[in-house]
């Protein structure tokens, strides 16, 4: 009864759906696999092996078997030795073949591979009743968002997208500080990251070249187009690999989302989370500022504008994404010099042990209750006097209040007011919103049986769902209006050429 304060009330008509009873999720979860109690492990397996798959499975790994791997391109699977680390784990290259041969033995799934992909695999998966972890962005489209969310509810499996901050505890931070009025009604709102950091507004593609042996182009392919194979001309491959693949997929319309599908998801997740985003859905998106057009990529950089109808005692809200920086914005309000979005790290000299021996070990971070970084005043003023700060990654995201202004990092990491001083005897509001025991161990958990995931699809996919309009702007000119509940773009024809995927022969969604 603590938390039924005379605050709670005030606020009881903001907060009113943001605590759903099983947790995050509007749906019950699961049970579809076969119920496991929590001190079970689960059986999980894994659609991709390289890249961010290889810490996905790593996060899983610590407490749950992982019985099965699946990746199109030996050579990335081989670079992250994930192969190696689980050698008993049988290996296919098509994730159908190994669902059709192991289904018996697995509970659930990892989807890490090119965006693209994520809502054929993990249909394929849910309708076998395998519980799923499927990387950001949900999907593509914005068709596939519904695809996905009504699957999941179908299949009663637990869900989880790869967006890692909505598990942290500065993004709950950030949503009680805003419905406790610490800044005021937020009527703005500003997100910004140094993505793309692969090619986008090329406007050639290069000659074919032979495929490598170690790569099944026509699997990594998948539902797109066919096309032919190229490592991509003079100056490739990069550091990042050829033409496409295996990272630079991200800047291609029939791929990935760019920008947006790499970095929203994560950055945008506070603003969702404390504006309710997902319960307005935007009226209206438009890019208005753009560089590098091209007919099969994204551009080079842009900024685009969302806008939000009042919901509840909460005001319209203009969001701006601003994509392609090499520096933290300035805004007004802001005095110069304070740091907005993620904060630098500082280079700390090494306490010293007693003459003639060698350098003390820095004594262990005490373990914190916390999922990600939380903001302390004092002890943010004792690094910054230690050393000068390293770059700062200009990533993050600034809330506009009628009474203040508030901060957060990419992952909604030490979030803060400002100017900062005001942080220097300043107090959290209460708890309102549930904790997640981590990103992994919350889908795992869900997964056995308990709550829902704090980003399972029924959060998720209407997330992605206006994220993606922002894609959909990037692609045609003017003001995009939105209808939601159509699902359908009111005056542009064009756009809603992009709402749906397009399958090639011989795949399908399911």
């Amino acid at each position: 009864m603590a938390r039924f304060t005379r605050r709670y009330f005030f606020y009881g008509s903001l907060l009113a759906g943001a605590i759903p009873k099983g947790g995050f999720g509007s749906t019950v979860s699961l049970k579809a696999g076969g119920y496991k109690s929590p001190n079970e492990k689960l059986n999980i397996a894994s659609i991709g092996a390289g890249g961010k798959a290889a810490s996905d499975i790593r996060g899983c790994a610590t407490t749950e078997n992982i019985v099965a791997l699946c990746d199109v391109d030996d050579s990335q699977a081989a670079k992250s030795k994930i192969y190696d680390e689980f050698p008993k784990a049988p290996k296919y290259k098509d994730f159908r073949k190994m669902l059709d041969k192991e289904a018996s033995g697995i509970d659930a799934v990892i989807v890490t591979i090119p965006d693209f992909m994520h809502t054929t695999a993990a249909l394929w998966c849910m309708e076998r009743l395998k519980h799923v972890y499927v990387q950001k962005p949900l999907t593509r489209t914005i068709a596939e968002t519904r695809m996905m969310s009504e699957a999941a509810a179908k299949y009663k499996v637990a869900t989880q997208m790869g967006n890692q901050g909505y598990s942290n505890e500065g993004t709950r931070q950030c949503a009680e500080m805003i419905w406790n009025g610490d800044i005021g009604n937020v009527t703005e709102v500003h997100a910004w990251t140094d993505r793309p950091i692969w090619p986008q507004g090329l406007t050639e593609i290069p000659a074919p070249d032979p495929v490598p042996a170690n790569l099944d182009w026509d699997l990594w392919n998948g539902i797109a187009a066919q096309r032919p194979f190229t490592v991509g001309g003079k100056g490739y491959p990069t550091q990042n690999g050829n033409f496409y693949q295996p990272f630079n997929w991200r800047g291609f319309y029939d791929f990935g989302c760019g920008a947006l599908g790499d970095m929203a998801c994560h950055i945008l997740g506070a603003p969702n989370m404390a504006l309710k985003l997902t319960e307005r859905m935007p009226t209206s998106v438009e890019c208005i500022q753009k560089e590098g057009a091209s007919s099969f990529m994204f551009p080079k950089s842009s900024v685009i504008r969302f806008d939000f109808p009042a919901h509840g005692n909460m005001p319209a809200v203009k969001l701006f994404w601003h994509d392609g920086l090499k520096e933290s914005p300035k805004f007004p309000g802001v005095p110069e010099g304070e740091y907005v979005g993620d904060l630098p790290n500082f280079n700390r000299p090494r306490p010293q042990g007693e003459q003639g021996q060698a350098p003390a070990q820095r004594p262990a971070a005490p373990p914190s209750p916390y999922i990600g970084r939380v903001f302390n005043y004092e002890n943010y003023i004792e690094r910054s006097a230690q050393g000068e700060p390293r770059r700062v990654s200009p990533d993050g995201s600034l809330f506009i209040g009628d009474k203040g202004m508030l901060t957060t990092g990419t992952y909604g990491e030490e979030t803060r007011l400002l100017p900062m001083e005001k942080m220097k005897d300043y107090k959290f509001p209460a708890e309102l919103l549930t904790r997640s025991p981590g990103h992994y161990r919350d889908w795992i958990r869900a997964c056995k049986g308990g709550d829902p995931a704090c980003s399972n699809f029924s959060v998720s996919a209407p997330m992605t769902e206006w994220i993606l309009l922002g894609v959909i702007a990037l692609r045609v000119e003017g003001k995009v209006e939105y209808d939601s509940a159509k699902m359908r773009v009111t005056n542009n024809a064009e756009a809603n050429k992009y709402i749906k995927p397009v399958v090639r022969k011989g795949w399908s969604m399911t």
